[in-house]
């Protein structure tokens, strides 16, 4: 059939069983827009190209789909930068469409023109400049397949408007052939049969668990190893929701930030079970003295993964859910009954906890009561910082894609517009985004999104007048001086009622539930809820930087 590539584009989506595009119109991308305005595909015009990435980012991360974002050339693509990257670091599939000028002025500094895909390439799987029309469904389908398959992450796919408004021959392909790229599935028997009979000889086996187990949807078969192994596990702040935290044999999250007892299960262990984790600095601390007494089997699809950061004795490249099924058929239960009373009585002895005080409102409080009144059953975006910690650790999160947050990069600003994604994706699912005063206001123009399209996100504002995160280190390595990370807020409330969104203020934790039940029953708006926290309070456990994950800082606050 001959169609204009603008067309090409919209149907190709469709093919793909694209229902959700977020973006921001501009010039280059006109001809896209105006198919657009004729087609069934649901598009949400974010305030800002960041909060477009982010929120397709969001949708994929809670529905296991490509997410799509559309923005136009020049400062249109470089507004999605910081969104490819968050995406790219944790390894989130989403496919960027990103106008372009004609291809006869490309290189010749032409109105908001920029060289989107020189910015891109460190950043994404792949990209594509697409300078020839015949070649552009072709495109459209291999960039979908890549963002995808394998280790998954962001494709930019750079589109000249002349390229859009010239016509071709469009076939959709079914099959998919790209050179050189061919994802390794099933694991090694060899290797699989080494690691069985290296648990069932362990006598101190934890498994480490992270996002490659969402990815490859293989929390049933991280659950079935557990169950039949006794074995401990630990998630990483992406592995949350892999494992379920009301479990027995749950150690909570490992690293800077995570539990005592996650901490110390790792450094004494004899057998590290690393399945979908890339053995992240905030995870193992200080390198050389990370695990010292233990072997490692390292399960991970991508093999530049594995040695890459923590050298390790059986790699085992493949998808998580195709091995862990071949490692529970070979795997015996190993000898472990000692080392399970162990990890009890550290449990026991170094609980996560706070102090509760009459006078002030402590923000662990706010997340238990969210989990309460959720029932468990809600997707929690955060921003990033003590909130993001306090949300990993006080929130039981038991199914996977339930927990949506930055981890590699470390984005503020993220949460929000990935939270506004996530209820897209999720329209029956209660999403709220547990932030902090400092990052909500990054992106809170996508409160204009939310209120405009109906989208009734709640975002729960933990309050403390200050970046908090960066105040504990100035607090705690930098003699208290707080340069810079005490914040002159606005009214949260007012801003809330100027967009047209709901807002509610907490001062007291009497207030916290009536808030919260509140906001809950919001079927059309956004809810923001200002929770006064208290101003100095600090996440605890902290492992400082540089030191070994067993040297921790406190174990409540």
């Amino acid at each position: 059939m001959i169609m204009k590539g603008a067309e090409i584009v919209i149907e190709a989506l469709k093919k793909e069983g694209v229902k959700d595009v977020f973006g921001y119109p501009g010039g280059s991308v006109l001809p896209l827009f105006d198919v657009l305005y004729d087609t069934p595909v649901n598009f949400i015009l974010t305030r800002h190209e960041q909060g477009a990435a982010h929120a397709a980012d969001g949708y994929a991360r809670s529905t296991g789909r490509v997410g799509v974002c559309i923005a136009t050339s020049g400062p249109g693509a470089t507004n999605l930068v910081t969104g490819i990257a968050t995406a790219y670091m944790d390894s989130i599939p989403i496919v960027c469409i990103t106008g372009q000028v004609k291809t006869n002025l490309i290189g010749n500094d032409a109105f908001q023109e920029a060289d989107t895909t020189g910015i891109t390439r460190p950043i994404t799987k792949y990209n594509y400049l697409v300078k020839d029309i015949a070649d552009l469904g072709k495109t459209i389908r291999e960039a979908f397949y890549c963002a995808s398959t394998g280790r998954p992450g962001p494709v930019v796919i750079d589109l000249p408007v002349d390229v859009t408004m010239a016509k071709a021959n469009y076939k959709y392909q079914d099959k998919v052939k790209i050179r050189g790229y061919n994802p390794v599935l099933k694991g090694h028997p060899l290797q699989i049969k080494k690691a069985a009979k290296l648990i069932s000889g362990s006598k101190k086996p934890v498994i480490y668990a992270g996002g490659g187990i969402i990815i490859s949807s293989a929390h049933k078969e991280l659950k079935q190893l557990s169950d039949k192994c006794c074995i401990p596990v630990t998630t990483t702040l992406m592995g949350l929701g892999g494992f379920p935290e009301t479990h027995d044999l749950s150690l909570g999250m490992p690293g800077m930030h995570g539990t005592v007892y996650a901490n110390l299960a790792i450094q004494n262990s004899d057998l590290i079970i690393a399945v979908g984790a890339r053995f992240d600095d905030r995870v193992t601390g200080k390198i050389e003295a990370f695990a010292p007494k233990a072997k490692i089997i390292h399960i991970d699809i991508d093999p530049s993964a594995i040695s890459k950061n923590v050298v390790v004795d059986i790699p085992i490249v493949g998808d998580a859910k195709n091995i862990l099924a071949e490692v529970i058929k070979a795997a015996k239960r190993p000898d472990n009954e000692e080392w399970l009373n162990q990890i009890k009585d550290w449990k026991k002895d170094f609980p996560l906890k706070y102090k509760q005080t009459p006078s002030s409102l402590k923000p662990q409080y706010v997340i238990e009561q969210i989990y309460e009144l959720t029932k468990g059953k809600a997707i929690i975006s955060t921003e990033v910082g003590q909130n993001q910690m306090w949300a990993a650790h006080w929130y039981k999160y038991t199914k996977p894609r339930t927990f949506i947050s930055s981890g590699g990069l470390g984005t503020m600003g993220y949460g929000f517009p990935a939270a506004i994604g996530a209820k897209v994706g999720n329209p029956d699912k209660i999403v709220i985004d547990i932030a902090g005063d400092g990052s909500i206001q990054m992106n809170i123009q996508e409160l204009a999104t939310a209120v405009s399209y109906e989208i009734p996100v709640i975002v729960a504002v933990l309050n403390n007048g200050y970046l908090g995160m960066v105040r504990q280190w100035q607090e705690l390595f930098y003699k208290k001086r707080y340069s810079f990370t005490h914040l002159e807020n606005p009214d949260f409330m007012k801003i809330a009622d100027a967009y047209g969104a709901v807002g509610i203020r907490v001062q007291k934790k009497s207030e916290v539930i009536p808030a919260l039940k509140k906001a809950l029953q919001s079927r059309k708006k956004p809810v923001i809820i200002d929770f006064m926290i208290e101003e100095f309070e600090n996440v605890f456990p902290m492992v400082p930087a540089g030191e070994a994950i067993d040297r921790m800082i406190g174990g409540m606050a």
